[in-house]
């Protein structure tokens, strides 16, 4: 097959909402159609023990929630699709951020009951700046929910984006029938069932009485109604203005029953692009070009407890990946071989010999890669975008253990390489504070010391309003600033100088006070931007 063919075969997504929209459940949906997996898992219990396929850590399954991004690949009707599944929890936005640099589109779950969120608003902002193109899944139907019309409204309106519905309920709640394909013209009448349901029925002219018998006379009144108010008011649906980012195409269903999914999944593979041209530093990168690039958005270590592995998440952007080649890593200067490359579905993983554009590969590393690392053939380029975030929430790490420090020490370094915090250590008297932009993050770090490390620690909240990265034309300056604030001085894990700011006002007073000095609000890879509060 041709690298064109292969690009063309391939679709690369994430499912992204608000907590308990029912993301996960609609992830294992999906992986339950495209034969990836025979049972769909729980995710809300965790006497439950089928949990959700993408939930695969241990405080995963405690909690019922997702706290990283899972990625799963699998096949349907000849499509390879890559889905990456992320945290809803506003407290891992910083993972679920960079996971979208890695999309190519994206499917946004909205809970029919409580309509648009918080943080479903945040998600799009993000899917904005790029142009991302969104499919909305309007979810839990088999609940007594909002009118389906204010839903589209509200999305309009809060999510600033038109929409244009491919697929409408039949009722709801209790005496939800199933939905009516408006792409495809047919019917689905479902039950509730944990398994892959059959085909729908197909309705060439919903005016055929043969609806009556199949959905009720006064269910099908209302859908010829309804159909007749959408045709009437949403222009046609075009692919282009979705492929551009300016619709999005709605569908309804029930996740956990299998209501919706399938048309959901069977019109994605049709109109959601297929791997496309990127940006770097230098110039625009196509898919189809003959050589091979890519860069890491995500990293995890002790995926499997047993093996005390790391592993980086690659997206192949151009060219073909082949494991055991050597590749030039940009930010080093170097190539590095990589024996070892990986596909996943979830924690599960297989040994890959190639991937192509659109795939993410899982690259087993010793430390030498970090997020946004750019892997080419030789070209020096680097793929920009991936976003930085400033932490809201200091605490200081207490060991708890003092025969565990070396164990504290590997856990916080190989923590804090995987992007769910910062770490600073203070110049004057060693001390650690860790930065998050959510309390929970705390838990989970804390919780991982402990069951993946052996290091038990306590957190200690700090007075801390900004952590501002020191730079200076002038290194006498600098270093007589360093001197005069000594104390509120520390190292980020790179050991890169930051001033650890208690107040805006004390940081403005400061900023002042020190024109030579530039404060930067910055992360490891994405370097030198300024405060501008």
């Amino acid at each position: 097959m041709t690298l064109e063919q292969e690009i063309s075969k391939r679709r690369t997504f994430g499912i992204i909402s608000h907590p308990d929209a029912g993301k996960t459940t609609l992830t294992e949906k999906l992986l339950l159609f495209g034969g990836a997996i025979q049972k769909a898992g729980a995710v809300k219990s965790s006497k439950i023990k089928d949990h959700a396929r993408s939930d695969w850590m241990e405080i995963e399954k405690q909690r019922g929630i997702s706290v990283a991004t899972s990625v799963m690949g699998f096949n349907y009707q000849d499509i390879k699709i890559n889905l990456l599944d992320t945290p809803g929890h506003q407290d891992f936005a910083e993972d679920t951020y960079r996971t979208l640099t890695a999309v190519d589109s994206v499917i946004m779950v909205i809970d029919c009951v409580k309509g648009v969120e918080t943080q479903t608003e945040k998600l799009m902002d993000v899917c904005r700046m790029r142009n991302t193109p969104v499919i909305c899944f309007i979810n839990k139907l088999d609940r007594e929910g909002r009118d389906p019309f204010e839903l589209l409204d509200e999305i309009e309106d809060k999510l600033d984006i038109k929409v244009r519905p491919l697929s409408w309920p039949i009722s709801m709640g209790k005496t939800f029938k199933g939905v009516y394909s408006l792409y495809e013209k047919s019917l689905h009448l479902f039950t509730a069932s944990k398994t892959v349901i059959e085909e729908g029925i197909q309705v060439s002219d919903i005016s055929n009485l043969e609806l009556d018998t199949l959905i009720g006379e006064n269910n099908a009144k209302q859908l010829r109604a309804d159909v007749e108010l959408i045709e009437g008011v949403y222009p046609d649906f075009s692919i282009q203005e979705y492929l551009e980012g300016k619709v999005a195409p709605v569908f309804f269903g029930s996740a956990v029953n299998n209501f919706g999914v399938k048309e959901l999944l069977d019109t994605f593979i049709r109109i959601a692009p297929p791997p496309r041209h990127r940006a770097t530093s230098a110039r625009i990168v196509e898919p189809d070009e003959k050589k091979f690039s890519g860069f890491i958005f995500k990293i995890h270590a002790n995926m499997d407890p047993k093996h005390r592995n790391r592993i980086a998440f690659l997206r192949v952007c151009s060219g073909r990946f082949e494991r055991g080649n050597n590749y030039y890593h940009v930010r080093q200067e170097k190539s590095f071989r990589f024996s070892n490359a990986t596909a996943f579905l979830a924690q599960d993983r297989e040994t890959i010999d190639e991937a192509w554009p659109g795939d993410i590969v899982g690259i087993y590393d010793t430390g030498n890669l970090k997020i946004g690392d750019t892997l080419t053939e030789g070209e020096k380029l680097h793929y920009t975008g991936i976003p930085s975030f400033s932490p809201e929430i200091f605490k200081e790490v207490i060991n708890k253990d003092a025969m565990k420090s070396k164990q504290l020490e590997k856990g916080l370094l190989q923590l804090m390489e995987e992007g769910v915090a910062q770490l600073f250590t203070y110049d004057v008297g060693k001390r650690k504070v860790i930065g998050t932009v959510g309390p929970l993050q705390f838990e989970v770090i804390q919780f991982r010391l402990l069951h993946e490390y052996g290091a038990t620690v306590e957190f200690v909240p700090q007075p801390i309003y900004k952590a501002c990265w020191l730079s200076s034309d002038s290194d006498v300056k600098l270093q007589e600033f360093v001197s005069s604030k000594l104390r509120h001085i520390a190292r980020d894990k790179e050991g890169k100088l930051v001033f650890m700011a208690e107040s805006k006002a004390w940081l403005q007073m400061v900023q002042d006070n020190f024109p030579d000095i530039k404060f930067h609000f910055t992360s490891e890879f994405n370097p030198a931007v300024e405060v501008k509060d």
